[in-house]
């Protein structure tokens, strides 16, 4: 356990660490404070009005973040590429006023991709190829260690006495506040959009695509838009998510337009940590009401997760790595769906984690087999921007440990409207009944882990 922190302390760290710094450059200063809960306290963090974010694998690493000290916001091919760049750059010029910080309290740059790699030209609600954030608050827990952390860049007003006085400032407030108040109810649906008959026809043409041989997979997603009756507080969702989707990563990503990206991803795009990689392959999905065996004795899923675990394998191999996984697959459980899992581990020998991310995106359990046949398919059968729906989130911290989702198991909060995406993964054998009853089930799923309640008129 560390010990109080004493106000001078602080202001000596503050100017220890600050003396040599030159106007511009971020001084990034930490305290402990008795545990708190990030979500909880991620409307008290200022600067939410800019950007806020919210990373929940509690019991493991939680923590939010707003404000912004420094970002990057770009799109086109070279985007993991240039984020990575940022991430090292800002990071490494970056002084780190609490260096004897606890792994879970490094200074972390927040990352946000979309699925392709620029937004369609006629895009209403264009998303950025990649938003990179090294935000102003960050208040992270595990287990019983908690702290909180600014980072700002020095000049004119900005002295590091000033970012120390902030710091223990916001620390004291956040230690005195009171309890929230109990959440409100959750505003009734009132209506739902309907979306069999667009992919009932767009389910065909793949098919048909799959069936002559011109893709082995092909992951068609459909979008449904739930109108409610008032606008909804994405920590209900959230809080929601937490108690239902134990074994998965909770997460909110603030969007420029306002709207909030909530949701659970079961699935790791990577994670490093002290050079060691960790992939998913996680493909295949059946109700929680049906016998587990049923789906590991399926031939379709136990193909289509194959696909995945290979295409993986064989990215990770061309990267100089050499995988390994266990000869099976397992049965993961989140929330009411099982999924086939297979974990693929290697040493990372110095490869840049978003160097991998660019390679490994989009895997094909949300994308398809060839790749880019595949990417070029989307675009033309799905009738919507996917923006964030099974694209990367993540953070790199400032040790090279870092961690990437797949932003599935999703939604858009935009007020009291909530938009929902699911997809279905299409391979030889599929049968398109099943797959029609695997998506209704998956948005199914949202509706009831985002605590929605029952529809009323609700077409779809």
């Amino acid at each position: 356990m560390h010990q109080a922190p004493r106000f001078t302390d602080l202001l000596s760290q503050a100017a220890a660490h600050g003396q040599s710094l030159e106007d511009g450059a971020v001084l990034s200063l930490a305290l402990p404070l008795a545990p708190l809960d990030p979500l909880q306290a991620l409307p008290q963090l200022p600067g939410g009005d800019r950007f806020r974010a919210l990373w929940d694998s509690q019991p493991g690493l939680c923590f939010a973040a707003t404000g912004v000290s420094q970002q990057l916001e770009l799109s086109g091919p070279r985007r993991f590429e240039l984020a990575q760049r940022f991430c090292q750059l800002s990071l490494s010029r970056l002084q780190d006023g609490a260096p004897e910080a606890p792994a879970l309290a490094r200074p972390r740059v927040l990352l946000g991709f979309s699925f392709f790699d620029a937004p369609l030209l006629e895009a209403s609600e264009p998303l950025p190829g990649v938003r990179a954030v090294l935000p102003r608050w960050q208040l992270s827990r595990q287990g019983r260690q908690c702290w909180l952390r600014l980072s700002r860049s020095l000049g004119g007003e900005i002295t590091p006495r000033l970012v120390a006085e902030e710091l223990w400032e916001q620390a004291r407030a956040l230690q005195q506040a009171e309890p929230s108040a109990p959440a409100p109810a959750f505003p009734r649906l009132l209506s739902r959009s309907p979306w069999h008959g667009a992919y009932r026809q767009a389910m065909d043409q793949a098919l048909h695509l799959v069936g002559d041989n011109q893709l082995r997979k092909l992951v068609l997603a459909v979008r449904q838009q739930l109108q409610l009756e008032a606008p909804l507080d994405p920590q209900l969702l959230l809080k929601g998510l937490r108690q239902r989707h134990r074994g998965s990563c909770r997460f909110l990503w603030g969007l420029a337009d306002g709207g909030d990206l909530v949701g659970a991803s079961p699935e790791r795009l990577l994670a490093v940590r002290q050079g060691q990689l960790r992939c998913d392959a996680l493909a295949g999905t059946a109700s929680q009401h049906q016998p587990p065996e049923q789906l590991l004795q399926s031939s379709k899923d136990r193909h289509e997760h194959e696909l995945v675990v290979e295409a993986i394998t064989a990215v990770l191999q061309q990267q100089g790595l050499v995988p390994r996984q266990p000869r099976h697959p397992r049965l993961a459980s989140h929330g009411p769906l099982h999924h086939l899992h297979t974990p693929i581990t290697a040493s990372l020998a110095g490869q840049d984690p978003l160097a991998l991310a660019a390679a490994l995106h989009p895997t094909p359990a949300v994308a398809g087999l060839p790749r880019r046949e595949a990417m070029a398919w989307l675009r033309q059968l799905e009738p919507f921007e996917r923006g964030a729906y099974a694209a990367p989130i993540g953070w790199i911290d400032s040790a090279g440990d870092a961690e990437l989702r797949v932003a599935i198991r999703s939604g858009v909060l935009r007020g009291s409207r909530l938009e929902l995406t699911a997809g279905a993964g299409l391979v030889k054998g599929s049968v398109p009944e099943r797959e029609l009853q695997e998506v209704a089930l998956k948005l199914e799923v949202l509706q009831q882990q985002l605590t929605v309640s029952p529809a009323v008129n609700a077409a779809g």
